[in-house]
């Protein structure tokens, strides 16, 4: 059963790659131990009411946190093919047929990072330094030093970059876990090359699903605030009223004002530390392509002549060849229903109950086909890496 995945994209559904072909984010511009200083400090709500009560709580904040975020200048040689031009009409034909000659320019690019070690250890987004052949760090005293990516990863957006120096300033991170939305928060960063720029607002609202603001290819659960972000803050720490990185700033909506994406820490430090250990993160990949299963997109199957008979799921309209999900026997117009026990009614559901599993440990998957409820098993492998999502 062949599902006409473009009839679906353009019925306005959101749809996600679970390792199978990504959906360009064209909407979007572009965390104890012995790596990461986490503060012991219990959480205190009423701390968050005292410091917004007083004034001068933003300039704490920065004061303690500011000379540990940096800039982070990266520059990439990109080589392309462009026909040799001539000036005379005869020549130009002559010599079409001509290999070109490869042209390299300089692509360069700023921005922010905060340090995490005082070894010098720096968190930061991975589209800031990817296929960067020099990263230089400068911090707010005006000291610059040469910085050498210790990995990164696309598919969260995260690096790690390191710097030769000793004793630097950190920021204590928090637990973006226990966020609400309502509470203040306060970016650092330098946007648009104007270096250690503060804004503040609040946290808008958390667990903003990848797919819902435009960025497919991610996985990440961000933490939406409208602090102003702007290209260059990138990497740059949100901070809570206390001083502590409850998220890195990642990405903005072309066209919108006041909606600005970050990673929850909690994301950011887990994924920094495989970076530090290992250099890269394996994710997990099942191969699968799904919608969730709403009545609209349930009529609008209906309507293609295929009978779907469950009312809530999740739908996969693609099974990558040779795939995990293809091995263990899912096919297109399964329904998801649970996974180890764990009812799914959507994407995002999914998403995370895969990212949060093992691979090479199955996963127990209860889909309906054709009106009747099996029992499958599949093991996660890592994500191909010439995939990112």
């Amino acid at each position: 059963m062949k599902i006409n995945l473009l009839f679906v994209l353009l019925s306005g559904v959101a749809l996600s790659a679970m390792g199978g072909c990504s959906i360009p984010a064209s909407r979007i511009s572009q965390t104890p131990s012995p790596y990461f200083h986490t503060p012991s400090a219990s959480f205190a709500p009423s701390s968050i009411l005292q410091s917004s009560q007083d004034t001068n709580f933003i300039v704490k904040v920065v004061q303690k946190a500011g000379p540990a975020v940096v800039r982070i200048d990266a520059a990439r040689t990109i080589i392309s093919r462009e026909p040799t031009e001539f000036s005379d009409p005869f020549l130009r034909r002559f010599f079409r047929d001509l290999p070109s000659e490869p042209r390299r320019r300089i692509e360069k690019g700023s921005g922010s990072g905060f340090i995490i070690n005082p070894n010098g250890q720096i968190l930061t987004n991975s589209h800031v330094v990817n296929g960067a052949d020099t990263v230089t760090v400068r911090l707010k005293d005006g000291r610059t030093f040469d910085g050498r990516v210790l990995g990164e990863d696309p598919v969260t957006d995260v690096a790690v970059i390191k710097i030769n120096a000793n004793n630097l300033p950190t920021i204590p991170l928090g637990n973006s876990e226990i966020l609400q939305p309502g509470e203040p928060v306060i970016a650092i960063g330098n946007p648009l090359g104007l270096d250690n720029t503060v804004t503040s607002g609040i946290v808008s609202a958390t667990g903003r699903s990848s797919s819902v603001i435009g960025a497919s290819d991610k996985r990440v659960d961000y933490i939406q605030t409208d602090a102003a972000i702007n290209p260059g803050n990138s990497g740059g720490p949100l901070l809570n009223a206390r001083g502590e990185v409850i998220g890195m700033n990642t990405a903005i909506i072309q066209g919108a004002q006041g909606l600005g994406f970050a990673i929850p820490i909690n994301t950011a430090q887990r994924i920094g530390k495989e970076l530090i250990a290992k250099g890269k993160v394996d994710h997990p990949y099942l191969g699968i392509q799904m919608v969730t299963l709403t009545p609209e997109v349930k009529q609008r199957i209906v309507k293609l002549g295929i009978n779907i008979t469950a009312e809530q799921g999740v739908l996969l309209i693609d099974v990558i060849p040779n795939s995990p999900a293809d091995r263990a026997g899912l096919q297109e117009g399964d329904v998801i229903q649970s996974i180890n026990n764990q009812s799914v009614a959507n994407i995002e559901q999914v998403q995370k109950l895969v990212e949060n599993s093992k691979i090479g440990f199955p996963l127990q998957l209860q889909v309906q086909r054709n009106g009747q409820t099996r029992q499958l098993a599949v093991s996660p492998a890592p994500l191909p890496t010439r995939q990112e999502s």
